[in-house]
Order: structure tokens, then sequence, then C-alpha cells
């Protein structure tokens, strides 16, 4: 999976691609809590993400409980694969999805 981060000001963008699971969760989530202080907009671009599992799913709902805190986070380009995952899962009522 390839993590490409983008920061203006207190906004974050991260851009993935390729599959969020078991072997991928743990980097993002690496990535995320050294990149999230004082970050007031958190948005995932999940264009070019092909799979995600119930690891990586675990990844965005911490991230979003810790945006919660100090700001929002929007996850958008979802595909239809990955947007199944979502509402099967429930995180259609969790996330902010665009």
């Amino acid at each position: 999976m390839t993590i490409t981060k983008t920061q203006e000001n207190d906004k974050l963008n991260i851009a993935l691609e390729g599959r969020l699971d078991t072997s991928t969760a743990p980097q993002l989530e690496a990535e995320l809590k050294s990149a999230i202080d004082g970050v007031k907009e958190l948005v995932f671009d999940i264009t070019e993400l092909e799979y995600i599992s119930s690891a990586g799913l675990r990844v965005l709902l911490t991230a979003q409980k810790a945006m919660n805190k100090q700001g929002k986070m929007t996850v958008k380009g979802a595909s239809e694969a990955v947007m199944e995952i979502f509402e099967v899962t429930g995180f259609v009522d969790i996330l902010n999805i665009e």
C-alpha cells in the first residue's frame, strides 16, 4: 500500500493506494499517530484503494474517534467494492463519506 500525505496548515490529506489489510494497517496507524497532532481537518482520499479489511476499518474508526475530539474527518472517492464494505459493516453511519 502507498500512503501519500499532504498537509496545508491544519488540514491533512492522506491518499491511500492498494490494499488496506492486516499487513498494511499498522503502517497507516503509525503514520496517523505521528501526523494528526494539531490537525483540524483530516481527509482520506481512497480513490485508488482496492480493498479494505477489518484491520483497515479499525484504523479508520480510531482516526475518526481522534478527529471527533479535535476537528472533522472525511473519506472520499470510495470505489463500489469499498463502499459495499462500508455499508455492510455500518461504517456509512459512522464516517463522513463523500
